[in-house]
């Protein structure tokens, strides 16, 4: 009777339904009830599941509600072969949900599978692309190293060749003034001045430019012209009377020259008119005699090839004295350089001896990769061997299975045709030998004379009987033999679409991964 409103929601306010109390009276049955295990967040609210195990439920009922009575024993064996039957459908159900949970748990492991696959090669890509990385940094610095090697030899080059022939040359101070990249102008460091130091030397230190009362005195130093703007207008370039000043001339000028070539630059090119008489062409300048070039004999180009080469003979034989005497003036210094190059030989030595370390240890980690993938390769191998064999097996053995469960259908097919045959050779002996009795007796009681109406009529009822419920026996028989055969069909029927299956998943399950492990023991054990 009350009303409430809320700012939250009934999912929110509420976490599981409300189930109320409930009083059952006696002898009453609800199916609601039967329910009752169901809550929520288990079963509830129902799905496919649930709604098949109530349809169960409601045909067990059905099913115990045919049933007959126990306390009934001319009905126990119809009982009991209800039961099995009910049975033997129970074991179906039950075998299709473990194929089914089979089948999840199938599902579950192929997903684990590519999932680990995926991962797998991720992580061999990422290593690739680590390993191209530092190759392709390692090249870089390479090829850096030997552009700034090339850029020092070109410079080095350059500057030996500005002075091939090692001439002294006198020092151009006004040269090395008006070049700012000289020594002069920049010094380099490496050769020992620093031009930073000391540079508060340097720094220009004025009373009238630091201080205030400085800059006061400063600007009333200064003139009133230079505080006080004083404009005056412009003069005229031209006179009343048409002279130009000689200060505007220039202008005028340049600005006649600007007319004329925008005149000529926007002049429209007027056609060419026909030629109406012909005129006397101007002859050209005549060109001047070429010159020619005396022949110079053989003899005498002979000779100044002689003088030339015996000036290169002298020249560099002056060239190898000069070189020589340096040479013994500097014997000390290149003592000493030779002493210094010999360290540097030792540090050589030492950065080479390091790089054939380097070498040879990428060799043996090339070695040890190439040999792990050769393990990796060859255990790969092996395990498909032994997945191949395996699955070889288990083909053969449902098939030999499946070759079995026929062989046994058909030996029960010849045993109950057997059994048929026998009832009805033994029913058909008993008839004789009933018959053969009946007529004995009545012979007998003709003969002694004791047979009387009644007894008669009391005999033919017996033997009507007896033939009826023969007959009926006979029937209820064959009608069993029927249902049993439908029942055999049915079970072969759904053996080769689901207990096929089941039968290789308990294989696998119960063998396969087995046999790889006491496989994959014995060949730790041989390792």
């Amino acid at each position: 009777t009350v009303g409430t409103q809320t700012d939250y929601r009934d999912g929110e306010a509420q976490t599981d339904p409300y189930s109320p109390d409930y009083v059952v009276l006696g002898g009453s049955f609800h199916e609601l009830l039967t329910l009752a295990a169901l809550t929520w967040g288990r079963g509830l609210p129902a799905g496919l599941a649930e709604v098949e195990m109530i349809e169960r439920a409601r045909e067990k009922r059905a099913w115990e509600a045919t049933l007959p009575a126990v306390n009934d024993a001319s009905q126990i064996m119809k009982r009991r072969k209800m039961m099995d039957a009910m049975e033997r459908k129970e074991w179906a159900f039950r075998e299709q949900e473990i194929e089914k949970l089979q089948e999840v748990r199938l599902q579950v492991l192929k997903k684990l599978l590519q999932k680990w696959q995926e991962n797998q090669n991720e992580l061999d890509t990422k290593r690739l692309d680590d390993h191209r990385q530092n190759l392709q940094k390692t090249k870089e610095e390479k090829l850096k190293k030997i552009q700034h090697d090339y850029a020092l030899m070109l410079r080095k080059l350059i500057a030996k060749r500005t002075n091939v022939m090692g001439k002294l040359e006198r020092r151009d101070i006004i040269k090395e003034y008006t070049d700012h990249s000289s020594q002069t102008c920049a010094p380099l460091s490496r050769i020992g001045f620093f031009p930073d130091n000391h540079s508060e030397r340097y720094v220009v230190k004025n009373f009238y430019l630091n201080t205030f009362a400085g800059l006061c005195e400063l600007e009333a130093s200064l003139p009133d012209s230079v505080t006080q703007v004083n404009i005056k207008a412009p003069e005229p370039k031209y006179a009343a009377s048409g002279y130009i000043r000689r200060s505007a001339r220039l202008e005028v000028e340049l600005a006649q020259v600007h007319q004329a070539l925008l005149e000529k630059k926007n002049k429209i090119e007027e056609p060419k008119k026909p030629i109406r008489v012909f005129e006397e062409a101007e002859k050209p300048v005549p060109r001047p005699p070429t010159p020619i070039l005396e022949k110079i004999s053989i003899e005498e180009e002979e000779k100044e090839l002689a003088v030339i080469c015996l000036q290169k003979l002298l020249r560099g034989r002056a060239i190898q004295n000069m070189m020589f005497a340096g040479k013994e003036k500097r014997l000390d210094l290149i003592r000493e350089l030779r002493t210094t190059h010999a360290l540097q030989e030792d540090k050589q030595l030492l950065l080479e001896a390091e790089k054939q370390m380097t070498l040879a240890l990428q060799q043996h980690h090339e070695l040890q990769m190439h040999k792990l993938s050769s393990v990796e390769k060859h255990l790969a191998r092996e395990e498909g061997r032994v997945l191949a064999n395996i699955f070889d097996f288990l083909s053969k053995e449902l098939v030999r299975l499946q070759e079995e469960r026929k062989i046994h259908a058909f030996v029960m097919l010849a045993e109950r045709q057997r059994r048929m045959r026998e009832a009805e050779e033994s029913g058909r002996r008993q008839v004789e030998e009933r018959q053969r009795q009946e007529e004995d007796e009545i012979f007998r009681q003709a003969r002694e004379g004791e047979c009387s109406i009644d007894s008669y009529l009391e005999d033919i009822i017996l033997s009507s009987m007896e033939n009826t419920a023969e007959e009926q026996a006979r029937e209820e028989i064959q009608r069993m033999a029927v249902e049993i055969n439908d029942i055999a069909y049915e079970m072969e029927s759904r053996r080769t679409r689901l207990q096929s299956e089941e039968i290789v998943a308990e294989l696998v399950y119960n063998f396969l991964i087995p046999e790889a492990e006491k496989m994959s023991v014995r060949e730790k054990g041989k390792e």
